[in-house]
């Protein structure tokens, strides 16, 4: 309950005090994505999510904290094509790629509990599964989900 509660809070905190909205003009601006099309938001932001979850121990609370800033990204992208709710449900499944790191989610603690295998064996498989979905996301992208009208 506390973890959903201090998500929430820190999601509406980057919504009320625009934080969400400057975080997003420094993305965009960094990544050069203004006029970028959608699937290549896709891949920077997907690699993006990826990356930050490694400091992240529960999906919950790395939804909580970037989906306002996804959101907003989306939102300030120039491209008339860009589906900001069909890109942000895209992303939110890269934010459950919590492959990596036993921390990275309570499931992954718990099993590394067993003591069956070695956090670099975890990891070894991990980002082997990481860079697969990370390679169907992309897939689906350029397709079915670009066919749906979602990038």
């Amino acid at each position: 309950m506390l973890l959903f509660g201090v998500g929430i809070s820190l999601g509406s905190g980057l919504l009320s005090t625009k934080a969400a909205q400057w975080l997003a003009d420094t993305i965009v601006t960094a990544f050069d994505l203004s006029h970028a099309s959608g699937f290549f938001v896709i891949a920077v932001m997907a690699l993006f999510l990826i990356v930050i979850h490694l400091g992240f121990a529960s999906a919950t609370g790395l939804a909580s904290a970037v989906i306002p800033i996804i959101i907003a990204v989306c939102s300030a992208l120039q491209s008339p094509d860009i589906n900001v709710i069909g890109m942000t449900m895209i992303l939110q499944f890269t934010v459950s790629f919590g492959y990596i790191l036993p921390v990275n989610a309570p499931q992954n603690m718990i099993a590394y509990s067993t003591g069956s295998f070695s956090v670099p064996t975890f990891a070894k498989v991990g980002v082997v599964l990481t860079v697969i979905a990370y390679a169907l996301i992309l897939l689906l992208s350029a397709t079915y989900w670009h066919w749906l009208g979602l990038v």
